[in-house]
């Protein structure tokens, strides 16, 4: 169980890679900055693309959890 309380979920669960991270990144200016994204996914390239993109774009993965799904935090930095 996360210790996040995300402030928007986004279900991209079945998308193959890169779209995902194409998702989120179109989806990071929806929410204000500080909010965290839970997003949902079942790419298992996610968990290296995600980390990639935040470096890339100045935001933070805060961790991920795998089950069923993977789920991904991500908080908006700028």
């Amino acid at each position: 169980m996360s210790d996040y309380a995300a402030d928007k979920v986004l279900d991209l669960k079945g998308l193959p890679c890169p779209m995902p991270v194409v998702k989120m990144s179109q989806e990071i200016g929806s929410v204000d900055v500080g909010q965290i994204i839970e997003v949902h996914t079942t790419d298992p390239g996610s968990l290296s693309d995600f980390p990639a993109w935040a470096e890339t774009s100045g935001n933070e993965v805060l961790g991920s959890e795998q089950g069923e799904f993977i789920k991904i935090f991500i908080k908006r930095n700028n």
